[in-house]
Order: structure tokens, then C-alpha cells, then sequence
């Protein structure tokens, strides 16, 4: 393992989990079948782990980290979309009975987890700090983190990708989008200035979900992306990790079709446990 700063994926797949509970489907049923976590990121330094989003998986998560000796110092949040919030019900004292422990959001997110139970209870009870994120954050003295806005589905928060910049790499972290299409800067702009990108592959085709209106649940397909990014050099696609795989995507086979041709574009899908140095 690095002794620098870096970067653990400790869960890939979208918001249901895989299998995702209901699903009765050979994507989930099939002989075969390797169960994936939720997304999650944690960014590692001496220590202590931050984690990008906490989802429904958030006890896994954890016991993940425990293969790392790093200790839980805090949580930087997207969105507040089930697989990335929902798990700090964890940190109540139920649970973990975590003090005081930091949580960043955007302004909205900050408020809904505020102004809305079971999460106000976890302020109550001190289990959790809020904190807004206005600024570049600082983790420690080798790890910064900037928050972006990104155009999604925003019911209830706004919805942010996070830059993570360590004293030797940087990565970017965009688990949820609905299109490529409106960023300002671009999507390509963000990836010409870092070394690692895990990117939103939620679905790899429109026509994942029979008789699910995709619109209503937008997101780049990675057909879409593949295209998009088909211009760039072959460094810039070399960083492209596709992760918040739903459980219907191919991709979550390594034997499949799709997982062989992602590759062949020369692009990655993000593994779990993979280790990123920062």
C-alpha cells in the first residue's frame, strides 16, 4: 500500500446495491453473480479516512476500511439520493455513536439533513458536525478537496462532485449526472486536470430498463460517454473509471461483451478495492 495519500474504492454499484433486493432477474440471480457495494470513495492519509458519500452499505464500507487501520474522520456527501446519504442513520447511537463527527454538504443538503428526521437527531445527540461546504476543503496537510455543482436530478439538495488533490495525484469523483451535455466548464476540462476520474456509468445503454420512462431517470449512458470520449487522447481515456453501475449493467460482469469493449475504448470500470495514489 502507498504510504502517501490515496484513494480506496470500497463500493461501485448504484443506489439499489447488486443484487439490488426485488430484482429476480439472471443480472442479479445468475449463477455466477459477485454481490457490489454502493459507491463509496475513501480518501486515505495517515490514519484517518474520509469517505465520499455513505450509503445504505455504510456498515460494509467500514468494515472495509478495517484492512487499512484508518480511522473514521469524517464524510463529504454529494446528494441526498438514497445510495449516498442514507447511511449515516449508522452514526447514531444505535449504531457507531459517532462524536461530533465532521459532515460536509452543499447548503441545501446541509439544510435538508438539518430540518428533517431521523438526521436531526443525529445533530441532537452530537453524533454528526455539519459543515457547508463554501470553499476548498482541507483534510489534512497532504489532501485538499474542492466541490463542484453538477447538473442532476435535484428534488431535494443541489448535487456536487468532489476534486480530491493529494501532494502527488489528484482525482475526480462524479458518481451521479444527468448528461454531459450543460456542464460549464466542460466534463473534459474537469478530466484534463486530474490523473484519475470515476465517473457516472449508471446505465451502459437507454434501453436498460423496458418500460422505465429513462428521462425521468437521466443519466450518460456509457454508449454516450464512449462516444464522447472517443476524441481524447489516449492518457485522458486512460483515467476514465466508470462507477454507480445500477444493478441491470453489464459492465458488473467481467465476462461481459460490454466490459470487454469498454475496455478496448480504453477506458477502465472502477473495481472494488482499487487503490488510487493521491
Amino acid at each position: 500500500m502507498t504510504t502517501g495519500p490515496s484513494a480506496l474504492v470500497l463500493g461501485v454499484a448504484q443506489d439499489g446495491g447488486h443484487p439490488q433486493p426485488g430484482c429476480e432477474g439472471s443480472c442479479c440471480l445468475g449463477e455466477g453473480t459477485i454481490p457490489h457495494l454502493t459507491t463509496c470513495v475513501a480518501v486515505l492519509d495517515r490514519g484517518r479516512a474520509w469517505l465520499l458519500d455513505a450509503g445504505p452499505d455504510l456498515p460494509r464500507h467500514i468494515s472495509r476500511l478495517a484492512a487499512t487501520d484508518a480511522a473514521l474522520a469524517g464524510i463529504l456527501l454529494t446528494h441526498a439520493h438514497m445510495g449516498h446519504y442514507t447511511g449515516l442513520i449508522h452514526l447514531g447511537p444505535e449504531s457507531m455513536n459517532t462524536q461530533r463527527l465532521p459532515v460536509w454538504g452543499a447548503p441545501r443538503m446541509v439544510e435538508f439533513l438539518r430540518d428533517n428526521a431521523p438526521w436531526d437527531q443525529l445533530l441532537r445527540m452530537e453524533n454528526i458536525e455539519l459543515r457547508v461546504i463554501d470553499g476548498p476543503i482541507t483534510l489534512s496537510d497532504r489532501v485538499s478537496v474542492d466541490a463542484f455543482l453538477v447538473p442532476h436530478r435535484d428534488e431535494s439538495t443541489e448535487t456536487v462532485g468532489f476534486r480530491i488533490e493529494g501532494d502527488a495525484a489528484s482525482l475526480l469523483y462524479v458518481p451521479d449526472t444527468d448528461g454531459w451535455e450543460g456542464w460549464d466548464p466542460p466534463i473534459e476540462h474537469h478530466l484534463s486536470q486530474v490523473d484519475t476520474a470515476l465517473l457516472d456509468g449508471t446505465f451502459f445503454s437507454d434501453d436498460e430498463l423496458p418500460g422505465r420512462d429513462m428521462k425521468a431517470i437521466a443519466h450518460p449512458s456509457v454508449e454516450e460517454s464512449l462516444r464522447r470520449f472517443a476524441d481524447l487522447d489516449e492518457q485522458e481515456r486512460r483515467k476514465i473509471h466508470f462507477t454507480h453501475l445500477n444493478h441491470t449493467n453489464p459492465l458488473l460482469r467481467r465476462d461481459s461483451d460490454e466490459f470487454v469493449r469498454v475496455a478496448r475504448a480504453g477506458m477502465s470500470v472502477a473495481n472494488e478495492g482499487a487503490l488510487f495514489e493521491l
